[in-house]
C-alpha cells in the first residue's frame, strides 16, 4: 500500500489548531485557540488548494467540533457543532453568510473538550472538564441524558466521547477509565456506566474501528483508546483488551480510523502515525510540538491534522492529490529548521550518533526510526526513516535545559521554571524546580502556592519527571526510584483555608447574544415596556467587552447594573438565565454591592428574587425575602438553572469587602435560600431533581456559598479588633446546610466542600464548637468519612475531630 504524502497546507488560524474534521473530500472544518471555527472549501483539485471562511468568532478557545449531516432536510448542508472554553455548545450553519448561531445548548459548567454525533444524526454526546458527559436531542435541542462519572479522586475531566452506536456511548476520562454506557437500559435521566475499563493513565482519545469483515482489525478490536501513557489500547465492546500499540514518545491526543481499518494517531511527540494491525507502518513528523487533532475523510481516505504551529495539513495516498512542489519544499524546510528538545527524543529511538555516510549506506529497521548525525559545528541533526523515501531530516536536537543558565524566580535560582496551563483562557502558572529536589515535594509546593487540589499531585509530579528525565544528574538517585509520599502528617493539612471560593469562570458573549435575540423578540411582539432601547444595549455591550479585556471601569458598571437588575425582575421568567449569568460575574466587582437602587432592595436581594419568583414581573420587592422563600415561592416551577446562577452570584459576593458587608446584611435571606435548596428541615428533601445534571452544579454553588460564610466567620474573628459577622444562630444555620448537603450527595467534591465548611466553623471560635456538639456534627461527619472513598474528605473529617477534642 502506498505511503501518505503531503496534499495541502492550510494557513489561516492565528494560534494552535485544536480540532479538525473532514466531512467531505472538498470540505474541512477546524477550530483553534484563536477563538475561531472555520470552514475550508477546496478551490482547485490539482494540486489541491483550499480557501477558508470564519464561521464563528467565540469568546474562548474552540476545542471541539462535530458535524451533523442533514440529508433528510431539503437544501441543508449540515450543521457545525462547536464546544470550547466558554462552556457553551453552539450550533451553526457553516453555509450561513455570517456568524449566526442557530442554537445555544446550556448544560456544562466548564470547557467542552469533546463532541460526537450519533450514527442516526439525531443525538449528540458532549464531554467536559466539569466531569460530566451529556446526551442532547438535536431535534428538540435539549439535554436528555447525563452519563454519570463517579471518580474516587474528587472528579475528573471527560476528555473523549464516542457515540459507538445509537444505543452505546463510550467515554474516556482523566481518572484513567474508559466507561461504556447503554442508553437502551436507561431508566431515568442519569445513567451509570454498564462497564468501566481501567487503562492505567489519563484517556484523551477514542475511535471506533470498522466492523465489516474486509477492514476489521486483525485483533478483533471494536474500538481504541489512547492518552498520557503513549500507548494505544485495543478493546472489544465486551470490555476485553485485545492489544496494545507502542510507538509514540509522549501523550496521544487524537485517534481516527481509515476505511482500510488502519488506525491514525497523533500526539505531543510531533508525529502523526499510521498503524496497520499492531505495527506502525508510517510516521509523519510535523514541524510543531503538538499534533492536537487528526480526522479522516471516509470517502477518499485522506487525513487532515491540526497542530500547535497554527497549520492544518492534508495527507493522501493518491498521486493525483499530492501537493505542489513548492508546498512540499516549504513543508520539508520547516521540518529541517525545527528544534527538538533532547528530552523529547524517545528512549527507545535513541541510537549511537552516526555519520551522513552511514545514512547513505544503511536502511532503517522500521518506519519512524530515528538517527542522530553530529555536524562539524557540533550541532546534532535528527533524521527519520520513511519507508519508500529513505532518511528525512526532521530537525535539530537541542541541549537539555539543565545545561543552560539557571533561571531566576522570586529571588531564587532554579534549573527550571515551567509554564503550566492549568485552565484554558487563564494565565499560566509558574512551576519552579531544581534537579536536586524530590518531584513530590516540588509538586506539593506548587499546589499549595496556587491553591490547587492535592489530588493533582501525581499529575504534577509526572509532568516534572517527563520534562526533566534527560537532565537528572548522574550522581544523584533518580526520582523514579523514590516512592510517592504516604498520606501521613507530611501531607499538608486543609484547615484553616482563609481564602474565599469563587465561581467566576466563563465568558459573557453567548449570554449577551441570547439577550439580544430575546430583546428582538420582545420588540417584534410589541412588549416595548420591557424591551431594551439602543442605549441599554450599548451599555451591556460595553460591559461584556470590558470583561473580555479586563476589569471594567466603574462608570461602565454603574450604567449596566440597573439595567441587569431590571431585566432580572421584569423579563419573563424563562428569559432570565443569561441575565443571571452576567450578574454572577458582575457581583465580583465592588460597584455591584455598592449600588443603590430605587426599589428599596439590595442588588443581591433582587438577584435572588429574579431567580426564585416565577411571576412576570416579580412580586413586591419590599416584601420579606425570608417569608417569600418559606411561604410564597412556587418551588415546583422554579428553574434549577436560575437558582444555580443566583447561588454562584452569592458565592462571588464574598470576593470584595463591599460584597462581604452586603452578604452580612442579607445573611438571613441568603441562608434561608441555602437552607431551602439544601433541604434543611424540609420533609420533601432538597430542591431539584438529582436526575438533572444542573443539580450537581447547583449544589456545588450552594455549598461554596455556605463555605464562604464559614470562611467569613473565621476571618472576622481574627481581625483587630475581632468582629462577629456571623452570630450563633447563623452559625447553626450554616452547620445545618453543610449537614443536609453531605447527607444528600455522594459526590466527592461536594462532600469535601461540606466537610471544609464544617471545619472552618469549628476553627472559627469556641462557641462554634459548642454548637457543633449540640447539633451532633461529629456524628454526620464520621458517617460521611466511613462512606466516602475520597481521601480529602477523610482527612478533613479527621482534622474536624481534632478541633472537637
Amino acid at each position: 500500500m502506498p505511503e501518505f504524502q503531503l496534499s495541502a497546507q492550510l494557513k489561516g488560524h492565528d494560534s494552535d489548531v485544536r480540532t479538525v474534521l473532514f466531512p467531505a473530500p472538498d470540505v474541512i472544518l477546524s477550530g483553534g485557540r484563536d477563538k475561531t471555527a472555520r470552514v475550508w472549501r477546496k478551490t482547485t483539485q490539482k494540486p489541491p488548494t483550499f480557501d477558508d471562511k470564519i464561521v464563528s468568532n467565540s469568546e474562548g478557545f474552540v476545542n471541539s467540533l462535530a458535524f451533523v449531516r442533514r440529508q433528510n432536510v431539503p437544501g441543508s448542508h449540515g450543521l457545525l457543532v462547536q464546544g470550547g472554553a466558554d462552556a457553551m455548545i453552539e450550533v451553526k450553519n457553516p453555509a450561513s453568510p455570517n456568524d449566526e448561531t442557530k442554537r445555544l445548548l446550556f448544560g456544562h459548567s466548564n470547557n467542552v473538550c469533546t463532541l460526537d454525533v450519533f450514527p442516526n444524526g439525531n443525538q449528540l454526546v458532549s464531554g467536559s472538564w466539569d466531569g460530566s458527559a451529556m446526551v442532547w436531542d438535536l431535534n428538540k435541542w435539549e439535554q436528555i441524558r447525563t452519563l454519570k462519572h463517579v471518580s474516587t479522586n474528587g472528579g475528573s475531566s471527560v476528555w473523549a466521547v464516542l457515540a459507538y452506536t445509537d444505543e452505546l456511548v463510550i467515554t474516556g476520562s482523566a481518572d484513567g477509565n474508559v466507561r461504556i454506557f447503554s442508553l437502551r437500559d436507561a431508566g431515568g435521566h442519569e445513567i451509570l456506566p454498564k462497564k468501566t475499563l481501567k487503562t492505567g493513565d489519563v484517556v484523551r482519545a477514542l475511535c471506533k474501528l470498522p466492523a465489516d469483515l474486509k477492514s476489521r482489525h486483525p485483533t478483533g478490536a471494536d474500538f481504541a483508546s489512547a492518552g498520557n501513557d503513549s500507548t494505544i489500547q485495543l478493546w472489544k465492546i465486551t470490555g476485553e483488551q485485545v492489544g496494545t500499540l507502542h510507538g509514540h514518545a509522549s501523550f496521544i491526543y487524537s485517534l481516527a480510523a481509515l476505511p482500510t481499518g488502519e488506525i491514525v494517531s497523533s500526539g505531543e511527540d510531533r508525529t502523526l502515525r499510521i498503524w496497520r494491525g499492531t505495527n506502525c507502518v508510517q510516521t509523519i513528523t510535523h514541524p510543531a510540538i503538538s499534533v492536537w487533532s487528526v480526522a479522516v475523510c471516509s470517502v477518499n481516505g485522506d487525513i487532515v491534522s491540526g497542530a500547535s504551529d497554527k497549520m492544518i495539513r492534508v495527507f493522501t495516498r493518491n498521486v493525483d492529490r499530492i501537493a505542489a512542489p513548492d508546498v512540499i519544499s516549504e513543508y520539508e524546510q520547516s521540518l529541517q529548521l525545527a528544534e527538538i528538545p533532547k528530552n523529547q527524543v524517545s528512549e527507545s529511538d535513541k541510537t549511537e550518533t552516526v555519520t551522513k555516510e552511514w545514512l547513505q549506506s544503511n536502511q532503517g529497521k522500521k518506519d519512524g526510526q530515528l538517527a542522530l548525525v553530529k555536524e562539524d559545528n557540533g550541532s546534532i541533526l535528527a533524521y527519520q526513516w520513511a519507508t519508500g523515501r529513505g532518511w528525512i531530516q526532521i530537525g535539530t536536537v537541542v541541549d537539555p535545559p539543565s545545561q543552560r543558565p539557571k533561571v531566576q524566580y522570586k529571588g531564587k535560582e532554579y534549573d527550571y521554571v515551567f509554564d503550566v496551563d492549568v485552565e484554558e483562557g487563564k494565565p499560566t502558572l509558574k512551576l519552579p524546580y531544581n534537579l536536586t529536589e524530590d518531584t513530590y515535594q516540588a509538586a506539593t509546593r506548587f499546589l499549595g502556592d496556587n491553591n490547587l487540589p492535592i489530588t493533582y499531585i501525581e499529575a504534577v509530579a509526572n509532568f516534572i519527571r517527563e520534562n526533566t528525565k534527560d537532565a537528572v544528574p548522574a550522581t544523584s538517585t533518580t526520582v523514579e526510584d523514590k516512592p510517592p509520599p504516604t498520606t501521613t502528617a507530611s501531607v499538608a493539612t486543609y484547615l484553616p483555608h482563609v481564602e474565599y471560593l469563587a465561581i467566576t469562570q466563563g465568558t459573557l458573549g453567548p449570554a449577551l447574544k441570547k439577550i439580544n435575540e430575546w430583546n428582538a423578540q420582545h420588540i417584534a411582539e410589541g412588549n416595548k415596556h420591557i424591551a431594551l432601547n439602543p442605549g441599554n444595549l450599548k451599555s451591556l455591550q460595553a460591559l461584556v467587552q470590558a470583561y473580555s479585556t479586563g476589569n471594567p471601569a466603574a462608570g461602565t458598571l454603574q450604567e449596566a447594573i440597573p439595567i441587569l437588575l431590571r431585566l432580572a425582575t421584569n423579563w419573563p421568567y424563562a428569559h432570565r438565565l443569561p441575565i443571571l449569568d452576567i450578574i454572577r460575574c458582575v457581583v465580583a466587582n465592588p460597584a455591584f454591592s455598592s449600588h443603590i437602587n430605587s426599589q428599596s432592595a439590595s442588588p443581591i436581594n433582587l438577584t435572588l428574587r429574579g431567580a426564585l419568583d416565577v411571576n412576570d414581573p416579580v412580586g413586591l420587592v419590599s416584601a420579606d425575602l425570608v417569608d417569600f422563600v418559606s411561604n410564597n415561592a412556587d418551588w415546583p416551577k422554579v428553574n434549577p438553572r436560575n437558582v444555580m446562577l443566583a447561588l454562584r452570584a452569592v458565592t462571588n459576593l464574598f470576593l470584595t469587602p463591599e460584597g462581604r458587608n452586603l452578604a452580612t446584611k442579607e445573611a438571613d435571606a441568603i441562608l434561608a435560600v441555602l437552607g431551602r435548596v439544601a433541604g434543611v428541615g424540609e420533609k420533601q428533601g432538597p430542591f431539584g431533581s438529582t436526575n438533572d445534571n444542573f443539580y450537581h452544579n447547583m449544589i456545588i454553588a450552594l455549598i461554596s456559598a455556605a463555605f464562604n460564610f464559614a470562611c467569613l466567620a473565621y476571618n472576622e474573628r481574627r481581625q483587630t479588633p475581632p468582629t462577629e459577622a456571623i452570630d450563633l444562630g447563623r452559625l447553626a444555620q450554616v452547620f445545618g446546610v453543610a449537614e443536609a448537603v453531605i447527607r444528600n450527595s455522594d459526590n466527592g467534591e461536594v462532600q469535601f466542600r461540606a466537610a471544609m465548611t464544617a471545619g472552618m466553623l469549628l476553627a472559627s471560635n469556641e462557641d462554634a464548637k459548642e454548637i457543633a456538639k449540640t447539633l451532633d456534627v461529629q456524628v454526620w461527619l464520621q458517617a460521611a468519612s466511613r462512606q466516602t472513598s475520597d481521601e480529602r474528605v477523610k482527612a478533613v473529617v479527621a482534622e474536624c475531630a481534632n478541633y472537637l477534642g
